[in-house]
């Protein structure tokens, strides 16, 4: 495990082993802090096994027993993998030098800094980490709920919901109609419906070629527009119809008994429907007190501490990072920041200005990639992009770089995947 912070070279590096430890273990006469940890998926694990490296005294709590990706998992809606390739254990977190402990997180007292778990136990911390990731607001479009979502999935908590929708669009009659919503921002994976689209165009030319789908849009613009636009102008011109805001795209209400999905201007009558809801901070963000009225999470950008509750940290999807997005790669990179920046704190040291960096891969097609790429530090109380440092694929690339893009993906996905799960 490799807990190395993508920053300026004068940045000290987390590195597993006794030399991190040496290196960034907490002058703390003796006593070792204890810091808690909350939520097990890219930014919970990794900020976990950088702080044990690091020599402090780490638990991390996470309920449920094996960690499925949300990365990646547009390949199982389609029947690309299956959703065993998006599913990890924790035995490796387990001999990490952590304290690994299989429970819900019900409560968190700012004030006496404790943690209180589902079955009353209660742990205490000096610094406590908040990696919740994402709730749906399942109240943010009327007629769909928890319930309705069973017959209209979201799929975005990979899992049972990626597997429903794989399974009903392998059903689904030829010359039916898929269609798909996309929220406003901000959401977890800015490009992550596009590709699902792009996914899904795909599946209905190569196998119900007389089928069609509708990508329903509550914003005009988003990641990567003209990559994606530009390739299903070329691979499915006659497969997805795009509707932005401007032209009616926001989801106004379903009816999941009718198979009915509604808009201000227009009625949908679909064979399979994806309504991906709003989003907002998990659960113990808000209970926390660190989730604002939006229902994120407002932190130091150098820290990632709450600006709302001092002595907690949030990072991940639930944290307001300004121009940094909500992913998996970008979680990776908070987690090993925040782990440097609490050893600091609890050190007493001043924490160093980080960079971090985020490159997110999208398919449209099997063997077809884009890519968008940043590099982000503090500015004015928020994370923003360092001019000039990032970018996206060539709009005119040839078929060997998107081929290559694709690759690349997949290379990404093994290593980030080992380096947080072992």
């Amino acid at each position: 495990m490799m807990c190395r912070i993508p920053s300026a070279p004068t940045r000290r590096a987390l590195i597993g082993g006794a030399a991190a430890a040496a290196l960034a273990r907490p002058a703390l006469g003796g006593t070792s802090p204890r810091v808690v940890v909350v939520g097990a998926g890219f930014g919970g694990a990794t900020a976990a096994r950088c702080l044990a490296a690091g020599g402090v005294d780490v638990t991390l709590v996470e309920a449920a027993e094996r960690y499925v990706a949300c990365t990646g998992s547009n390949a199982v809606v389609v029947g690309l993998r299956g959703i065993e390739a998006q599913t990890f254990g924790y035995d490796a977190l387990g001999r990490a030098g952590l304290r690994l402990v299989r429970a819900t997180a019900s409560a968190v007292d700012p004030a006496a800094r404790r943690v209180t778990l589902g079955d009353g136990t209660v742990l205490g911390y000096d610094r406590l980490i908040l990696s919740p990731g994402i709730a749906l607001r399942f109240d943010a479009v009327p007629g769909y709920d928890e319930a309705a979502a069973e017959a209209m999935p979201h799929a975005w908590k990979a899992g049972a919901q990626t597997v429903l929708l794989a399974r009903q669009l392998a059903a689904m009659p030829e010359g039916g109609t898929v269609v798909l919503s996309a929220p406003a921002n901000p959401y977890r994976c800015p490009p992550g419906p596009y590709e699902r689209a792009s996914l899904v165009a795909h599946f209905l030319k190569t196998r119900k070629p007389r089928a069609k789908l509708i990508l329903l849009d509550a914003k005009d613009t988003f990641s990567k527009q003209k990559l994606f636009e530009a390739a299903w102008a070329k691979l499915y011109p006659d497969v997805l119809e795009y509707v932005p805001l401007a032209a009616g795209g926001q989801v106004s209400e379903v009816d999941p008994a009718a198979m009915v999905v509604r808009t201000d201007f227009a009625e949908y009558k679909a064979d399979v429907a994806c309504i991906i809801p709003p989003q907002r901070a998990g659960r113990i963000a808000a209970q926390s007190g660190c989730a604002d009225r939006s229902g994120w999470c407002p932190i130091d950008p150098a820290t990632f501490e709450s600006r709302l509750v001092p002595g907690i940290h949030v990072i991940g999807d639930a944290a307001i990072a300004g121009a940094m997005p909500k992913s998996a790669f970008s979680a990776n990179a908070q987690a090993k920041v925040c782990a440097q920046a609490v050893i600091d704190l609890l050190a007493g040291r001043d924490p160093e200005d980080p960079r971090l960096i985020n490159t997110c891969w999208s398919l449209v097609a099997p063997g077809y990639g884009i890519s968008i790429a940043g590099v982000f530090r503090p500015h004015d109380g928020l994370l923003a992009d360092v001019p000039g440092a990032g970018g996206v694929s060539p709009l005119d690339a040839p078929d060997t770089v998107r081929a290559q893009e694709a690759a690349y993906a997949e290379s990404w996905y093994r290593t980030i995947t080992r380096d947080v799960f072992g």
